[in-house]
C-alpha cells in the first residue's frame, strides 16, 4: 500500500535515502581502487597496455559469477547477500594499501603480482554479490519513479567521484611516491567501511514467492530467448565493446603520448563527473516519461561526436591542451551517465516479476563480460599496433588514433542495435528533441527573465 501511495505522490519510498548514501560513500571507496589512481599506480611499476586492459576489465569479467550466485539470493535475502559480498571486498581494500609500501621488499613486477591477486578476490566478491543489487532495488522502487531514483542515484556517485577524483589529484600531485599511493587506498577501504554502515539501514525487498520456494533448474536458454530482453543484451554487447576500454586507454594516452602528469590527469578525469552530474538537470523526471530508448539513441549519437575528438587529439589535428581534455571528459560523463540511467530502467521495465533474480544475472553477465573482454582485446591490439606511426595530410596514424577509429566504428554498430530496442511507451526521437532544444530553454528563459 505505501509503495502504491508513493507511485500516485511520485515520490520514492521511505528509507532510500540510505541506498543515496550508500553509493555516494561506495563510489568514494571503489574509484581509487577501480579507477585511474589503479592504472596510475600500474604505470609506475610499468605496467604494459594489456596489463592495464585486465585491470580494468576484471571488475566485469568476474560478474560472471552472478549467473551461479543468483540461485542463492532468495535463500539469504536481498541484503544479507549484498553486505556480506560488500564486507568482504572492503577487507581486500585494506590489504591493497599495504603493497606500494611492499616495493621495499618487493621488485615492482611482484608488487604488480601481488596488486592483480587482490584485484581478483575483491571483483569476485563483488561479482557475486552484486547479483542481488538491482533485484533488490527494483523490489523497492515502484516503476512510475525508477528514472527519478535513477537520475538521483547517479547524482550522488557524480558528486562522490568527483570529490574522489579530487583527492586523489591533490594526494599524488606530479611525481607520487609509494606512500602517496597507499594513502588513497587506505581512504578508499575506510570509505568502503562507512557504506557499509548504510547498506544495513535500506529497507530489505520481497523476493516473488515462487523465487523463493521453486527446486526446477532455472531456464536460461528461455530466459535469453525472450525477445525483447535478447535485444537489449545485443545493444549491451556493442555498448560494452566500444565503451570498455576508454577508461584506461585515455589515461593511458594522455599520461604516455600527451606527457601529462598524474595529478592533472585525474582532476580532468574529475570534470567527468561535473558532466554525469549534469544529468540530473538534462534528464530530471523526463526519462520516466520520454522513456529509454530515444535517450539512448539519442547519447550513442553523442557518443561518435566524443570519439571523433579523441580521434583529433590522437591524430595531432588538435593540442592535448587542458581546455580541451576537460570538454571531452565533461562530455563522456554526460554520455556514460545517460546511457547508464536509461539502459538500468529500460532492463527494469523489460525483466518480468518472475525470474528477476536470473534475468538480472543474465543482462549483468552479459554486459559485463564484453565489458571485460573488451580492454584486454584492446589493450593487445594497442601493444600489437606499437610500431605503428606515419603521417598522412598532416594526420598522425598511430596505435592509438587506430584504436579510437575502431571503437566509433563499433559504436556506430550499436546505434542499429539500439534502435531496434523494444519500448512500446517510449516517446518519439523528436520529442526529446523538443523536449532538449525548444521546451527546456524556453521554461529557462521565463524563470530569469524580468517580469514588469
Amino acid at each position: 500500500m505505501t509503495d502504491v501511495l508513493n507511485a500516485k505522490n511520485n515520490s520514492l519510498p521511505a528509507g532510500l535515502k540510505n541506498a543515496f548514501a550508500f553509493v555516494a560513500f561506495n563510489a568514494l571507496s571503489f574509484q581509487m581502487v577501480l579507477g585511474s589512481p589503479m592504472i596510475l599506480f600500474a604505470k609506475s611499476l610499468n605496467a604494459s597496455a594489456t596489463v592495464l586492459g585486465i585491470i580494468s576489465g576484471m571488475m566485469p569479467l568476474l560478474v560472471i559469477f552472478q549467473i551461479p550466485a543468483a540461485s542463492h539470493v532468495p535463500r539469504y535475502g536481498y541484503k544479507r547477500f549484498v553486505y556480506g559480498g560488500w564486507g568482504i571486498r572492503v577487507l581486500f581494500i585494506f590489504v591493497m594499501a599495504l603493497v606500494p609500501v611492499s616495493g621495499r621488499f618487493l621488485e615492482p613486477s611482484s608488487q604488480l603480482a601481488l596488486m592483480l591477486f587482490l584485484l581478483f578476490g575483491f571483483n569476485l566478491s563483488r561479482g557475486i554479490s552484486s547479483c542481488a543489487w538491482l533485484p533488490w532495488i527494483t523490489s523497492l522502487v515502484p516503476a512510475s519513479v525508477r528514472g527519478k531514483y535513477l537520475a538521483q542515484e547517479a547524482a550522488f556517485i557524480n558528486v562522490a567521484s568527483f570529490g574522489a577524483f579530487l583527492l586523489a589529484a591533490w594526494c599524488l600531485g606530479s611525481q607520487p611516491r609509494a606512500s602517496q599511493f597507499a594513502l588513497i587506498f587506505a581512504f578508499s577501504a575506510l570509505m568502503g567501511t562507512v557504506s557499509l554502515f548504510f547498506l544495513k539501514r535500506i529497507p530489505e525487498g520481497e523476493a516473488p514467492e515462487e523465487a523463493r520456494v521453486s527446486t526446477h533448474p532455472v531456464p536460461w536458454i528461455e530466459i535469453a530467448r525472450y525477445r525483447p530482453f535478447r535485444k537489449l543484451l545485443w545493444m549491451n554487447v556493442g555498448w560494452s565493446m566500444a565503451y570498455g576500454g576508454l577508461g584506461a586507454f585515455t589515461v593511458a594516452f594522455l599520461k604516455t603520448e600527451a606527457g601529462m602528469p598524474e595529478g592533472k590527469i585525474l582532476v580532468m578525469n574529475s570534470v567527468a563527473y561535473l558532466g554525469g552530474l549534469s544529468s540530473l538537470w538534462f534528464l530530471g523526471s523526463r526519462m520516466d516519461r520520454l522513456g529509454s530508448k530515444p535517450i539512448l539513441t539519442f547519447s550513442l549519437a553523442s557518443w561518435c561526436f566524443i570519439i571523433l575528438g579523441w580521434i583529433f587529439l590522437a591524430g595531432g589535428v588538435w593540442p592535448s591542451t587542458l581546455r580541451t581534455v576537460a570538454i571531452l571528459q565533461f562530455a563522456m560523463g554526460l554520455g556514460l551517465a545517460l546511457i547508464n540511467m536509461a539502459n538500468t530502467r529500460l532492463a527494469m521495465a523489460t525483466v518480468p516479476v518472475m525470474g528477476r533474480n536470473h534475468f538480472f544475472a543474465l543482462f549483468s553477465v552479459v554486459a559485463n563480460l564484453t565489458l571485460g573482454l573488451a580492454p584486454i582485446i584492446w589493450g593487445v591490439l594497442i601493444d600489437a599496433m606499437r610500431s605503428v606511426e606515419f603521417r598522412w595530410h598532416g594526420f598522425e596514424w598511430n596505435r592509438f588514433t587506430m584504436f579510437f577509429i575502431l571503437v566509433a566504428i563499433v559504436m556506430l554498430v550499436t546505434i542499429v542495435l539500439c534502435r531496434r530496442l523494444e519500448e512500446p511507451d517510449a516517446a518519439r526521437m523528436e520529442d526529446l528533441f523538443r523536449e532538449i532544444l525548444i521546451e527546456s530553454p524556453q521554461r529557462v528563459w521565463l524563470r530569469i527573465w524580468p517580469r514588469e
